[in-house]
Order: C-alpha cells, then sequence, then structure tokens
C-alpha cells in the first residue's frame, strides 16, 4: 500500500472575492455585504462581536459613504487588476489547485437585474482560462461572504425566500459560462457561520427582525440556503456532466476542558451543533435531536411543501472545511477564554497560540479529518488551514516566517498520518498563500500569505508583491508531494 498523498493530490491555496479582489466599483460592481465592513482600529482583535456588529444605521452610513478608505474589502489587494502576476506567483510555488470565489455582485450588481452584467462574466472567464493554462484547478465557492447589499436592504437577505430564485439563478448562469473550465464547486463557504454573524454570511440585519425573533430569523434563513445548496446541486450535475459539487463547514473541533461528565455532555452538544450544517447536505435530511433542539428552543422553521424531498434528493458529492484551531468546553464559569474562527472557547493549557487568540493545534486536524471521513464516508478536503501573524520585512527586503513554516509542517505531517490511517482526502488548500483582508478584523497586518503585499491596515503601500521564506518551503512541499518537509 502506498505511503502519504496520493499522486494526484490537489496542493494550493483558497482566497476569497471579497478579501481581495477590490475594485468594488469597476466594470459594473455592485456593493456586496463585505464592502460594509469598516477597520476598526481601536478594537481589540480578538473583540469579533464588535468587528462584526451591524445595524440599519450602519449600513445606511455605508451606502452613502463614497470614501472607501474605511473600508478595507472594498479595496482588498487589488487582485482585480494584479490577478495575472498572482496566478503565475502560484504557479512558480507549483499549484495544483487555487479556491477562488465569485462575487456575485460582479455577475448581478443588485441581484435582481434581468441579465447579467457581461464584464464581470468575462473577469472571471479569463482567470479561469489562466488557471487551466498554468494547471491550476478552479475550486469555486458561489457564496463567500459577498451577497448583494440590495437584497439584505430589500429582504433582509436569506430571511426571505426568494432570495433562494435569485441565488439559483445567478448559480446556474456561472455553471452555463463556466462549464468547460470549473468541475470542483461549493455551494455556501461555511454555512454555519450564519450562527455567529448572521449578516456576513445571510445579510440579516438584526434590527429588522422581529423582537425576540432574530434566533428563529437566523435558522429560517439557513433552511433557505439548505434547499438552495440542493438546487443549485441538482442544476451542476445537469448543465456539467461529471462536476462534483460540495459543501463548506466551518470545523470548530471541542474538547472537554476536563473528563467531568458535565464537560463532556457540553462538548458532546458543541460538537453535534457544528456536525449539523454538513448533516443536512451529506444526508438530506435534519438531525432527530437538532430539531428537538429547535422545537425547546420554540423556534418554528416554515418548510414548503416538497423542500424536504428536494434536500434528501440532492445531497453533495464531497465535504470541505476550514481548520484554524481546536476549542475545549467547560460547565466551570469564569475560565480564560481563547479567541478563534469568530467564536470562543475556553483556553487549552496545553497549546500555544497566535497573536490574535487562536490557539495552534496540528494533531486537532488529524482527529477532525478521522472524525469528519467516519462520520460521512465521503471524500474531503480541506479548503482552509493558516495562521494569520505579523510578518517583518527586513532591510534587504527578505521575510523570514520560520513560524509559518513550523504551523504547516506540522499541520501537514498529521494529514498524512490521517491519510495512511485510511482517509480520503484529495486536496489542501491554504488559506491566504497571498496576503489579504482579514475576514473578522478587515485588518492586513494579519498576514496569512507565502506571498507579502505591501499594504497597511489603512490601505497605504505600493501593492507589491515578494516571496516569503514560506513560498520556497511550500514550493518544497509541493514539488515532493509532501515527502519533503524539512
Amino acid at each position: 500500500m502506498k505511503k502519504g498523498f496520493p499522486d494526484n493530490f490537489l496542493w494550493g491555496g483558497a482566497i476569497a472575492a471579497n478579501q481581495v479582489e477590490g475594485a468594488y466599483d469597476v466594470d459594473g460592481k455592485g456593493l456586496s455585504v463585505a464592502d460594509v465592513a469598516m477597520y476598526k482600529a481601536h478594537l481589540d482583535v480578538k473583540d469579533y462581536a464588535g468587528h462584526v456588529a451591524i445595524s440599519s444605521k450602519i449600513v445606511e452610513n455605508a451606502i452613502n459613504d463614497k470614501d472607501a478608505s474605511s473600508y478595507p474589502k472594498r479595496r482588498g489587494i487589488d487582485f482585480y487588476h494584479h490577478w495575472k502576476e498572482d496566478l503565475a506567483l502560484f504557479a512558480e510555488m507549483g499549484f495544483k489547485a487555487l479556491r477562488v470565489s465569485i462575487a456575485w455582485t460582479r455577475i448581478f450588481p443588485t441581484g435582481e437585474e434581468e441579465t447579467p452584467n457581461e464584464k464581470g462574466l468575462e473577469f472571471y472567464e479569463s482567470l479561469f482560462k489562466e488557471m487551466r493554462r498554468l494547471g491550476i484547478e478552479p475550486i469555486v465557492t458561489l457564496s463567500h461572504y459577498e451577497m448583494p447589499l440590495s437584497l439584505s436592504v430589500k429582504y433582509n437577505g436569506w430571511a426571505d425566500r426568494r432570495v433562494v430564485g435569485l441565488f439559483t439563478r445567478f448559480s446556474n448562469i456561472c455553471f452555463t459560462r463556466y462549464r468547460d473550465l470549473v468541475k470542483y464547486w461549493l455551494t455556501f463557504n461555511e454555512i454555519d457561520s450564519i450562527i455567529r454573524h448572521p449578516f456576513t454570511t445571510a445579510g440579516i440585519i438584526p434590527d429588522r427582525c422581529p423582537d425576540g425573533k432574530e434566533e428563529e430569523v437566523v435558522f429560517q434563513a439557513l433552511h433557505h440556503q439548505f434547499v438552495a445548496s440542493a438546487l443549485v446541486t441538482e442544476d451542476c450535475h445537469r448543465i456539467i456532466p461529471g462536476s462534483q459539487m460540495g459543501c463548506m463547514l466551518t470545523k470548530l473541533t471541542t474538547y472537554p476542558n476536563t473528563c467531568n461528565p458535565d464537560d463532556v455532555e457540553l462538548t458532546l452538544k458543541k460538537n453535534l451543533l457544528n456536525h449539523f450544517y454538513s448533516d443536512v447536505q451529506v444526508f438530506g435530511e435534519y438531525p432527530v435531536l437538532i430539531l428537538r433542539m429547535l422545537e425547546n428552543k420554540g423556534i418554528k422553521i416554515v418548510m414548503e411543501p416538497g423542500d424536504a424531498e428536494i434536500l434528501k434528493k440532492h445531497t453533495v458529492d464531497y465535504v470541505s472545511f476550514s481548520y484554524y484551531m481546536s476549542l475545549t468546553e467547560s460547565a466551570r464559569e469564569g475560565l480564560e477564554k481563547a479567541a478563534g474562527n469568530t467564536i470562543l472557547g475556553v483556553k487549552n493549557p496545553y497549546l500555544p497560540s497566535t497573536d490574535w487568540g487562536w490557539q495552534i493545534d496540528p494533531k486537532g486536524l488529524k482527529i477532525s479529518l478521522l472524525e469528519l471521513y467516519d462520520r460521512y464516508k465521503k471524500p474531503l478536503i480541506i479548503v482552509e488551514n493558516g495562521m494569520g501573524a505579523v510578518d517583518k520585512v527586513e532591510a534587504d527586503g527578505t521575510i523570514h516566517d520560520d513560524y509559518r513554516v513550523t504551523y504547516f509542517r506540522e499541520h501537514i505531517r498529521y494529514m498524512k498520518e490521517a491519510i495512511e490511517e485510511g482517509v480520503e482526502l484529495f486536496g489542501y488548500t491554504s488559506w491566504g498563500p497571498i496576503d489579504l483582508v482579514s475576514a473578522g478584523t478587515s485588518q492586513m497586518s494579519k498576514r496569512y500569505g507565502f506571498i507579502y503585499v505591501d499594504q497597511d491596515d489603512e490601505g497605504n503601500g505600493t501593492l507589491e508583491r515578494s516571496r516569503k521564506d514560506s513560498f520556497y518551503w511550500y514550493k518544497k512541499v509541493i514539488g515532493s508531494n509532501g515527502a519533503d518537509l524539512d
């Protein structure tokens, strides 16, 4: 039996349109929910609630504010004009795959136009063609925190069933236009994040929800996304023969803080809730325990006739997930908390943390892979994994990021162990192979990339790209198919 990574393993990286493209008002693009996100220098970087806080007034101010300087995702790293240069750098590293997203508002600026924006369609067609020329497989996310702001304002986002039809129309246009260029698709990025930041994920503005009903509105919107996911999965298979549609989960692996049965029970429930979102898309039905949880909370989800059949009939082909850190859970009050991917957990004393408080747990990735493959028995791909760090540019222009190399080396070692124990893992796209605007805090100083971008948190800089030490290391890893990690 062959040890190590499969011969056709998809090594690469992952980016999102709203964090890299910029050009928010170029070639007919409309505003998205990401274009409302502000950089808040006065806030603690671990205060995720503060960074993603939203209201009708904040949205209105953002729409009327023509000065883009306070909204970093409106400028990104100007990938819209640098994409050929950036793809060349990815190809130099030996990328076999690149995960990207299509900005809905480049195709339908408000989400409701009768005809798509040709300039937007042409941009992604050129992008995918160049990726193909370079031997880079596109893995394309249809919804990555980029829904049209107009749909948020008009319908309170995915809370309104009408958005399902608008999304499926957008998706079908993409399938038809790129049917010869894209095989691997994803529906919703981190679909579970709707609970943590409903505006970013689903365009829901809390003050537009009925009093005391925000959680119910969120679960109703989630149901609409589940239905949309099933419908576009059906369409993708029909329009692109041989295509593969996946779901995408934030893998929030949680351990009991102690062996106290109370900690164990809380942990079990937290993990069951984390799996709920992919359960629906893989198994095609709501878990019984989740339905009872919703009933006990008094949450009623309106399901139209035929929804259950749609969910059951059109399930995904593979499971993708992000993994950055693990968490612990405790029944005790007052324990020190650790930050994570827009979530807090009890700090694990056995693990180090990044500058942003995210605990580093490489073995947790192996545990996650074993858990997900045992649960779903479907091919897996890790589509986000990485660490945000402060990088220093030396006088000679070099960037020595051994901490990043150490992080990736250990995670990849445990990936290899999981594969050798039987997990069907077909790819790995590190998060942010090039520095980009942080999803949660809208910072540039929180750097993930193997490639440095000369831009600071206020948008100052030349945007010049340069290679970090980790660039050459990852190139070696890919060239050896994961055999050489030193």
